[in-house]
């Protein structure tokens, strides 16, 4: 199963993530997004928009790749990846 690791910050909305191993099922970003959420209630209503999209300061990687779909979140994740969900920084 892919693991799932996250920024710090994350973990301050959701502290029930924090300090244990997130795995979730081989799929699509999306299925994976669904599949912490049900850890961790909200935690998509933070990482997405209205719409189901990825919001814009939140960025998804699978093994160092960046996804290539924010929208539909269909980038496929390997059985043996890790899956990174960190913001990104905006400002100079």
């Amino acid at each position: 199963m892919p693991n799932v690791e996250m920024t710090q910050h994350l973990y301050r909305f959701f502290p029930q993530l924090k300090n244990q191993e997130v795995a979730v099922p081989a799929g699509s970003v999306a299925e994976a997004l669904l599949a912490i959420n049900e850890i961790a209630p909200g935690f998509t209503d933070y990482v997405l928009d209205d719409k189901g999209a990825l919001r814009r300061h939140v960025n998804v990687s699978i093994n160092d790749k960046m996804i290539i779909d924010k929208v539909k979140l269909s980038d496929r994740i390997p059985e043996e990846a890790t899956v990174y969900i960190f913001q990104a920084l905006s400002g100079g």
